[in-house]
């Protein structure tokens, strides 16, 4: 720095976090979340049973475990769900006694979940201001009075959490639809529905084809829109051990995340002693916020062109066997300029050429993606232009390559395998009603936002909530709660309070579950559950920890409980269900064929598999083929565009649950109130490192007075975390073929705070 340039401004809580992800710090963060939630409890052997053969399955993300398991078969972020749902903190009714519900409102989302695990029923007092204790049966029979006197089953709303495990998931929807309706509003929809929609239209199914063990053999791995050193820390030793081989690792996103830069594993002793980390990315490209559609259209267009050339590049017999709609695809490449594919990326020629020279170099390629892709208006669009890149060199069906969506929630897929769909297809319908002689709704239901909306229009009179924090995930906070306080009826079935519990309705019940670590003693004796993982493994997943109180029940005993109360006549016996979930897996496997000897083969050690078409060349579309999708779009000059937003998550979250106010490996320590930006942006726009500015978007949506700071994020675009920012996101801005909210492409004007 020059002696006629001021130094830059000290920003509180603002630094350079310059080492690995992984390593000491992971390790450090542990010891501390640790010794802050369970303190000096022998529960923390709890650890060494996470994601092992006779253990639990981690709460955190959905990356599978390995065939062969360490000892050590966890990650920082998985250590961190487990300690907070093992906490020896406790909300009980002496909390609830000591604060109103209009204190608990003004702390923080950190505090409320803080707090520590519910213990007992509650329903809210709105006399008193409290939430008070009541009886199983109590809560029961009031969820059930209010869910009977709705004029109809479709003015209620059954929201499901990715955490909830296949038995009780599978319960929840068989519930619902013998009450009536398929409204079935789930986390899915937030996230990866743009998957769920276009990959069926592709390749005929809404799930990644890819193995774990395809890593070990795959020539490239494009890592596209997700950062695993936060949101699935597990894959780091995958794409670690990847890179020792020499794969190259080419990674398109807008922010440097060291989650995809270096890593230093925690399980490696000699590398922990070390100053060596493994170096991850070998070629990064910061392409603008909403620019993969034009990125992934210039590597295609790259590719015709060399295939034109040189020939050799394209697998035109996988094309002409096993595909339909290329032509339209060329064509619709073929008029695509380089003008408007470097304007939107954001990235050069040569970048995307260097992209596709590596791509077309490799007989096998994964491409990995989160919801970086997913969270557009675009979304389903830019998932199916990575399965046109695929398909275009064969990658599907062989060793090595294939599709592979990120999931985030532990069963998020589990769930939707086993029903949570507002869309049910009839032949499974079909099969529900015969094993359980009911007679389920065949009007599609309503998503997450057709939910909300039908709440805050008064369609809608009750939610229950399978676990989950909906108004807080959702865009527009101030409809969303509006919403959820208009109701007749709200049940959250939670391990900890949180503020959607505090959108009060005229009856407001929250029911404590046992979490994912804790025994689950049914009539029968102790029962387990399976849950399955991103790359369609089943697998058993057995709690053995005490649980938090006497009085707290399993997800399967709640909804097997509010169903019997709700249905006086009902055709099912709930309670022999819950008494054994060996019956609750062979109704399963009356209605999904794909579960055949379910109890049996689930009891294996690692689980099974279930069936992925695409892996034998199997196209369950409606011409038996795989699709290529031409998108077509404006070419329009960036000149004059907004500057786009993007939300995101940080180190210390795990969706709407905020660990700790730090952000470690973006340097952040203490606050959240920060817009991630370019230099050059801010430069451009008149502001400084450290500057207070507010937010705007084109329909006078703001945020207000939050530090802007300068960081490494790929220029025309902002960052700010979720769900802080979700503000700026209003419902009706989705993704019109999945219903998958924008959260991740925001146009704003930024400005110095008034």
């Amino acid at each position: 720095m020059s002696e006629d340039q001021p130094a830059e401004r000290n920003v509180e809580g603002i630094g350079d976090y310059n080492g690995p992800a992984g390593g000491w710090g992971a390790l450090k963060a542990v010891a501390r979340t640790v010794a802050e939630q369970m303190k000096a409890s022998p529960d923390t052997r709890a650890l060494l049973q996470m994601n092992q053969p006779d253990g639990f399955d981690c709460p955190g993300c959905a990356w599978p475990d390995p065939k062969h398991t360490s000892s050590f078969e966890f990650c920082e972020n998985g250590a961190k769900a487990v300690t907070w749902e093992a906490t020896v903190k406790r909300v009980d009714p002496g909390f609830f006694a000591q604060h109103t519900a209009t204190e608990l409102w003004g702390w923080s989302d950190h505090q409320l979940e803080d707090a520590g695990r519910l213990t007992e029923p509650l329903r809210y007092d709105p006399e008193t201001d409290h939430y008070i204790p009541i009886t199983w049966d109590e809560a029961f029979a009031r969820a059930g009075a209010a869910l009977q006197a709705l004029d109809h089953a479709d003015q209620a709303e059954f929201y499901c959490s990715g955490r909830a495990s296949n038995e009780a998931a599978f319960l929840y929807q068989l519930f619902a639809r013998e009450f009536g309706t398929n409204n079935f509003p789930d986390c899915s929809n937030m996230c990866h529905e743009a998957t769920s929609t276009g990959l069926p239209k592709s390749i005929g199914i809404g799930k990644g084809t890819v193995t774990l063990e395809d890593f070990d053999t795959t020539d490239a791995i494009f890592c596209i829109g997700h950062n695993p050193g936060t949101n699935h820390p597990r894959m780091l030793g995958t794409l670690a051990e990847a890179s020792k081989r020499g794969v190259p690792i080419i990674v398109a996103n807008p922010m440097r995340e060291r989650g995809l830069e270096r890593f230093k594993s925690p399980q490696h002793p000699t590398e922990m002693l070390s100053t060596h980390s493994t170096p991850l990315a070998s070629a990064y490209h910061q392409v603008r916020i909403g620019g993969d559609m034009a990125m992934l259209k210039g590597m295609m267009k790259a590719l015709f062109a060399m295939e034109e050339a040189e020939g050799g590049i394209l697998d035109h017999t996988f094309i002409a066997e096993h595909t339909e709609g290329i032509d339209a695809l060329r064509a619709d490449i073929e008029t695509t300029s380089w003008t408007w594919i470097e304007g939107q990326s954001r990235l050069t020629r040569e970048a995307i050429e260097s992209m596709a020279a590596v791509y077309a170099g490799a007989e096998r390629v994964i491409v990995c993606y989160g919801m970086g892709i997913t969270q557009h208006s675009h979304g389903t669009q830019n998932v199916q232009a990575i399965a046109n890149l695929l398909l275009l060199r064969g990658n599907f069906g062989k060793a090595g390559a294939g599709i592979c969506p990120l999931r985030g929630h532990s069963n998020v897929q589990g769930d939707r395998t086993v029903g949570i769909t507002e869309l049910p297809p009839e032949d499974m319908l079909d099969r529900l009603d015969a094993a359980f002689g009911i007679a389920s709704p065949r009007k599609h239901g309503h998503n997450a936002v057709e939910a909300l909306l039908a709440m805050h229009e008064g369609k809608s009179k009750a939610l229950v909530s399978l676990g989950g924090n909906l108004a807080v995930a959702m865009p527009d906070p101030e409809a969303c709660f509006a919403a959820v306080r208009g109701l007749d009826l709200s049940v959250n079935i939670l391990t900890k309070f949180n503020r959607t519990c505090l959108l009060t309705a005229k009856e407001t019940l929250v029911l404590p579950c046992l979490g994912r670590t804790e025994l689950d003693v049914q009539a029968t004796g102790p029962q387990w559950v399976t849950v399955e993982d991103s790359m369609s493994m089943v697998h058993a997943s057995r709690g053995k920890l005490k649980p938090p109180g006497a009085q707290v029940r399993s997800e399967p005993a709640i909804v097997a409980g509010l169903a019997a109360a709700a249905m006086p006549l009902t055709k099912v016996d709930w309670a022999a269900l819950v008494a054994n979930y060996d019956r609750i897996r062979d109704g399963i496997e009356a209605v999904y064929p794909d579960f055949h000897d379910f109890n049996l083969r689930v009891r294996e050690p690692g689980g099974f598999r279930l069936t992925i078409a695409p892996d034998k060349r199997v196209w369950k579309t409606p011409s038996g083929k795989a699709q290529f999708f031409a998108h077509p779009h404006v070419e329009e000059s960036m000149e004059g565009q907004p500057l786009l937003l993007t939300t995101i998550r940080s180190h210390d979250q795990y969706n709407t649950t905020i660990y700790s106010l730090d952000d470690r490996y973006r340097g952040v320590t203490g606050r959240r109130d920060v817009i991630f930006a370019n230099e050059v942006d801010l430069a451009m726009l008149g502001l400084t490192h450290g500057d207070r500015v507010d937010v705007t978007t084109p329909t006078g949506r703001m945020l207000k007075g939050f530090t802007v700071i300068r960081h490494a994020i790929a220029r025309g675009s902002l960052a700010a975390y979720y769900p802080e920012a979700n503000c700026l996101v209003p419902l009706d801005d989705f993704d019109p073929a999945s219903g998958t909210p924008a959260y991740k492409s925001i146009p704003v004007r930024v400005d110095a705070a008034v």
